[in-house]
């Protein structure tokens, strides 16, 4: 059983988290959220799980250096900046971030990783997300974390070659990009495919988000498995073994 801490405890995703410990058998250190004190959380916790906001990740990290806890960073919308900063706490504690804690969009991510590699750059990339109407970012974490494993299995960078809010008369598809579409509407928790296609042929890889409730067992499932690691940066794959 440990003792699991939520920054962000009043959203969504708070309150899923909250359910998920409690049905791990985990214990709840308890929560906080805008304005709430991540040092004195992070005291009582043997890890901290993050799904607050971008403006607030420098302070939560600091936070589980101070406890020397590890911590599992979920916030979307991250800048350079942040994930330099992530980079920086890795040197101290064990820290986990992910565009996605799902363990099916985990299994994606890597299996588009290997059909990007093994069908070539001839076959085209798009990525395909949905979300529910008051989500704020796009393309959403989830997409990009796919478009970096796209990109990684072709040995490519995706900033070089990543397509995104096509209009007009934008002429034709770059050879060799990854394009991006995002879709918002009524109250998709996330559904996210990536079609390869091909000469006269297509693979369409999905997955289908039902409920927060996947992403936050997950995030639970990550925590619990970052205790006690060495001070690094983890991924969701590390969890899974892949």
């Amino acid at each position: 059983m440990a003792r699991i801490g939520i920054i962000g405890s009043d959203g969504r995703m708070g309150q899923a988290l909250a359910h998920a410990i409690e049905g791990g058998g985990h214990e709840s250190a308890g929560g906080i959220d805008r304005g709430g004190d991540a040092a004195g959380l992070a005291d009582r916790s043997e890890a901290l799980v993050d799904f607050s906001a971008p403006v607030a990740l420098e302070a939560n990290l600091h936070a589980a250096i101070g406890a020397g806890i590890p911590i599992v960073v979920g916030t979307t919308g991250l800048e350079d900046r942040h994930h330099t900063a992530i980079d920086n706490a890795a040197r101290q504690i064990a820290v986990l971030q992910t565009g996605n804690t799902s363990l099916g969009v985990t299994l994606l991510a890597h299996l588009v990783r290997e059909a990007a590699a093994r069908l070539g750059p001839d076959w085209d990339i798009e990525i395909v997300e949905m979300h529910h109407r008051m989500k704020v970012d796009a393309p959403s974490g989830t997409a990009l974390l796919l478009g970096e494993a796209a990109a990684a299995g072709r040995g490519v960078a995706l900033a070089e070659n990543r397509e995104s809010g096509r209009d007009g008369h934008t002429g034709a598809r770059g050879e060799g990009s990854i394009g991006f579409a995002a879709l918002r509407g009524g109250t998709v928790a996330g559904d996210h495919s990536v079609i390869l296609a091909g000469e006269q042929e297509r693979l369409t890889l999905s997955h289908h988000a039902e409920s927060r409730a996947i992403f936050a067992r997950g995030a639970v499932r990550a925590a619990e498995w970052l205790i006690g690691r060495a001070p690094g940066r983890y991924t969701m794959d590390d969890v899974l073994g892949l």
